[in-house]
């Protein structure tokens, strides 16, 4: 048999990957089995004992996609069982490229008939590269290049179709109906890793559109940037828009000047005026991986080489170096110290990922392109190579840097091939990383973490040195002398260049330090630390915006310090530690704010795993736990209660603020420390009644959390919507103890004392503020509610809008017994068959009622603008309600608004609106949990710390504000329509 198929797949080499799970295995066997009815090449192959077909069973348990892909579409492994696989790759580019074809010259196919063309090749040759890439038949350089490749040849056809179609309809007209693209002025550049051909597996493709009016293959002049606008917007949905077949790629436009205010396509000569004019850093380092990947390509060479001064300065002046350190800021680079995570890790953005390693390359190329032409390639690996031979990094740099960059690009390949998921996170859990560890070919996740933290480690070591050189390079000389009782004038002057605005203020503050009129600063050798220190703390501070109030808030923070000489030391020896505090008295006034007033919660920060750690559950009970163990008595116990909460509650914003965890971890985070705390204060309150009051014989409660508490989606500032449950022997009268009460006083007594324990001030703060208002009837009813009256009230009284907040009910502590009713009594309740039109009906009036009483204050108001988080909300609530009433399996209660979308939305929505809805819900809470971090109130960009814009834009990966504005409106505008839609339905 293998001699008939030599040259195929059958004969080669293949990796030795091997399912993560029997029950995965027989699942992918039986799949296969089902596709070798009727293929006779599928049938052969399951009927021999080869290595390849051990392969595909292993490739299909770990891949739901290709199981899937393969079992809807066998005829594509039928095909690549007797095609040799480059010419069946080189075809489906073909058939791609070929894809606006149509049938009678002149006459442009419809939308959908190119939209199938598309997805059909890409699917089929997705499946392919998939399968070469696990078997290894190919390594990461020949997966992206066809990947890229393909990308070309899919953008290519819809330009020329759709150029054929405005051809048609005699907006355009075309020197060659044959060749559409030839002589059009029509630009388009493929950026980022498509113009590199560097492109990921599940990649979004990264475009920038121009014209030339001068091409005259625009009719009226004047109705062009309506018409090449109207003709990007189709080709945005043929290519990323879901059918029935899939997509093609999700198309980004973003890269194009000032995207807030500017047309989806732009004239030739506005863009280089732009460029020339007001182009930034990071517009730099996008164009040089730009290419011209569609369109007219003669006309995008020529755009590119008259690009070149604009990306490739001839001369670069040290001020511009500290500039282009903000990129490293724009994209995502990320502070810390310690071990790195594995489980959860962004391999793309993480620390030590793909994004270091290129800025690590792209830094050095906008330093010294322009006077070395050969530092000018576009892809990663020839240009460390490049490097190496221009004398700007050795050898070993080079060589272990291209190392990793591979291995991590195959870790993100894997990431994305079991889902065809535009993701770069590895998954939490053991049994998904160890999925990921098996399609490497690795033969356990501790073996691939091993690996993998290797790696890591070695980019951020080399990425890190990388910035002491630029550092040394970029840091500024000049007087900084602060004696005496007047401003020294070259400092002031040294200052202006350091980046205040105010030299005099900040020369009066230095000096305020340097008299010792701080308790942190009256030792001698407190002072000389801070002395020693001062250059860099202003050099530091300098480089951020609004350096001025930064530096004034450390100055507040170091004048309630009561003693410095640990930490100026600590800060003299650790550049990330002050760069930590930069960061936080820069951008986040509220976390500043808190270290000065407690700063106790700074010692958590010199714990060198931080950043490393997440803080899950598993993470923060043992701390509590021990931390609240010595306590001797009850208010004791409170007391270390609000400590430890208040220190892990700020260390969860710090990773929240560098970026090591995303919105939605800090959600659970927040969340779970909620959890921990109310657990703890629930016993704490219960001994502390039984001691007075004794026990209620056969009584047990149950704390219900609810709102953003139930759903895992707390915030910093977020209050905490608590329901208390309890039931009781019905013989008993009153407690055992030597103040006996009565049933509905004892668990009324203890309830309060529970919101006392949470929300009372203490010279060590609030725990949290606690809201009842979800309990049965509200504030009018008791504030504990017996299990039957509560069952009985949900059954037959609750209103439409306590229903939809029973949806997030979740038993937080308490009896394991009365956990299993209530959790029951949810399941009931959020089971029943309800008037679909009766709930829409109340659901649209109550969102309208919010509308006419909480009207947004802004579009920053990300809760309440039409189209966002409550509609969002509202979205999920809903479903869960209707759902038994549409035949789908209810939710538990309790459930994350993303899993409900994902999961009820998945079977009652239209695919591209649950996609829409969980990209604003990921936007939204990211930003969202960023401003609840860092400001008390609304976000008012006007307003709001430098620092705080920033990482508003870096939480939604926007390069400025404008562009993040234009996308919350798309994105609120796109949810309001789907909540009408979904609601009204």
């Amino acid at each position: 048999m293998q001699d008939t198929m030599a040259g195929h797949w059958w004969g080669m080499e293949t990796a030795p990957i091997k399912p993560a799970s029997q029950a995965d295995a027989k699942s992918a066997l039986s799949v296969l089995k089902d596709m070798a009815k009727g293929h006779d090449q599928i049938s052969r192959l399951l009927a021999s004992e080869t290595p390849f077909k051990a392969f595909i069973v292993s490739a299909f348990a770990l891949s739901p996609f290709l199981r899937d892909t393969g079992g809807s579409q066998p005829g594509i492994l039928e095909q690549i069982l007797t095609e040799p696989l480059q010419e069946f790759l080189t075809e489906r580019v073909r058939r791609a490229r070929d894809a606006w074809v149509p049938a009678e010259p002149g006459v442009a196919l419809p939308d959908t008939e190119v939209m199938t063309r598309l997805r059909k090749a890409k699917r089929e040759l997705a499946f392919a590269v998939a399968l070469a890439d696990l078997s290894r038949h190919f390594d990461g350089r020949e997966t992206t290049r066809w990947l890229s490749e393909f990308a070309g040849a899919a953008v290519s056809a819809t330009i020329d179709h759709l150029l054929l179609s405005g051809h048609q309809a005699g907006k355009l007209a075309l020197k060659d109906v044959t060749a559409p693209s030839a002589g059009s002025g029509v630009v388009v550049l493929g950026m980022g890793k498509l113009g590199a051909f560097e492109l990921n597996y599940s990649s979004d493709i990264d475009l920038v559109v121009f014209y030339d009016p001068q091409s005259g293959i625009v009719v009226d002049r004047d109705d062009a940037s309506e018409t090449f606008g109207r003709l990007l917007r189709r080709l945005i949905r043929i290519l990323q828009e879901r059918t029935g077949d899939g997509y093609v790629f999700r198309t980004d436009l973003r890269l194009r000047p000032d995207p807030g205010s500017t047309p989806l396509a732009i004239p030739v000569e506005a863009a280089m005026l732009y460029y020339e004019s007001r182009g930034q850093n990071w517009e730099r380092a996008a164009f040089i991986k730009a290419r011209p990947v569609a369109g007219d390509v003669a006309a995008g060479d020529a755009f590119l080489k008259e690009l070149t001064p604009f990306v490739f300065r001839k001369y670069l002046d040290y001020a511009a170096i500290s500039d282009i350190h903000s990129i490293k800021r724009q994209i995502h680079a990320h502070k810390g110290h310690g071990e790195i995570a594995v489980k959860g890790h962004n391999i793309k953005l993480g620390r030590g990922g793909i994004r270091e390693i290129e800025f690590f390359v792209q830094t050095q190329q906008l330093i010294a392109g322009g006077r070395m032409p050969e530092l000018r390639l576009k892809a990663t690996e020839p240009m460390l190579h490049a490097l190496v031979k221009a004398g700007w990094i050795d050898e070993t740099t080079a060589d272990e840097l291209v190392e990793a960059y591979w291995f991590l690009r195959d870790v993100e390949h894997r990431i994305q091939m079991v889902r065809d998921e535009q993701t770069h996170v590895l998954p939490e859990t053991e049994a998904e990383l160890k999925r990921i560890a098996f399609m490497l070919g690795f033969e356990d996740t501790a073996s691939f973490s091993k690996a993998l933290s290797k790696v890591l480690r070695t980019v951020e070591r080399r990425y890190a040195q990388l910035f002491e050189q630029e550092a040394k390079l970029s840091s500024e000389t000049g007087n900084l002398v602060f004696t005496g009782q007047r401003d020294d004038p070259d400092t002031l002057e040294t200052l202006r260049k350091l980046g205040f605005q105010r030299p005099s203020d900040i020369s009066h503050t230095i000096r305020t330090w340097h008299y010792g009129r701080y308790r942190a600063t009256q030792s001698v050798e407190a002072r000389e630390r801070l002395t020693e220190l001062t250059p860099q703390l202003l050099r530091v501070f300098g480089e951020s915006r609004r350096a001025d109030e930064a530096l004034l808030r450390f100055d507040h923070f170091i004048s309630g310090l009561p003693a410095g000489i640990q930490l100026f030391s600590l800060l003299g020896n650790n550049p990330r530690l002050l760069s930590l505090i930069v960061n936080i008295m820069s951008s986040a006034p509220r976390l500043a704010e808190i270290i000065a007033a407690r700063p106790h919660v700074f010692d958590g920060m010199l714990d060198p795993g931080l950043l490393a750690e997440l803080p899950t559950r598993d993470y923060l009970a043992p701390r509590i736990a021990n931390f609240v163990a010595g306590a001797r008595h009850y208010e004791e116990v409170l007391d270390r209660l609000r400590i430890i909460a208040a220190e892990q509650r700020f260390l969860i914003g710090i990773r929240l603020l560098t970026g090591s965890i995303s919105g939605a971890q800090a959600g659970r985070a927040f969340t779970d420390l909620a959890d921990l705390i109310i657990a703890a204060a629930v016993d704490a309150v219960l001994a502390e009644v039984r001691s007075v009051h004794g026990d209620f014989p056969g009584g047990r409660i149950v704390v219900v959390g609810m709102g953003k508490l139930g759903s895992h989606e707390l915030t910093a500032g977020s209050d905490v919507d608590l329901i208390l449950l309890y039931d009781y022997d019905d013989a008993a009268a009153e407690s055992d103890g030597g103040k006996p009460l009565d049933p509905t006083r004892y668990f009324t007594r203890l309830t309060q004392r529970l919101i006392a324990a949470l929300s009372a001030p203490t010279a060590e703060g609030v725990l949290y503020e606690v809201d009842m208002r979800l309990r049965p009837s509200g504030n009018k009813g008791p504030v504990a509610t017996r299990i039957n009256a509560f069952a009985k009230y949900q059954r037959e009284e609750a209103w439409t809008w306590e229903h939809l907040a029973l949806t997030r009910a979740r038993c937080i502590c308490g009896d394991d017994s009365l956990k299993k009713q209530a959790d029951a009594i949810f399941a009931e309740v959020l089971g029943q068959k309800r008037d679909v039109a009766k709930i829409s009906a109340d659901v649209i009036s109550m969102r309208e009622m919010i509308d006419s009483e909480k009207p947004p204050s802004d579009i920053w108001d990300f809760k309440l603008i039409p189209g966002g988080l409550v509609d969002i909300e509202f979205i999920a609530q809903y479903l869960a309600l209707i759902a038994p009433a549409k035949g789908v399996p209810p939710l538990a209660a309790g459930a994350h608004t993303a899993d409900a979308l994902k999961v009820l939305g998945g079977a009652m929505m239209n695919p591209n609106d649950v996609d829409t809805t969980m990209e604003a819900l990921s936007l939204f809470t990211e930003l969202s949990q960023i401003v609840r971090l860092c400001i008390e109130g609304e976000f008012d960009p006007k307003e709001a710390p430098a620092g705080l814009v920033d990482l508003v834009c870096r939480a939604g990966d926007y390069p400025d504000l404008k562009t993040l504005e234009a996308d919350i409106k798309r994105l609120s505008k796109s949810v309001r329509r789907i909540f009408q839609s979904v609601v009204s339905a």
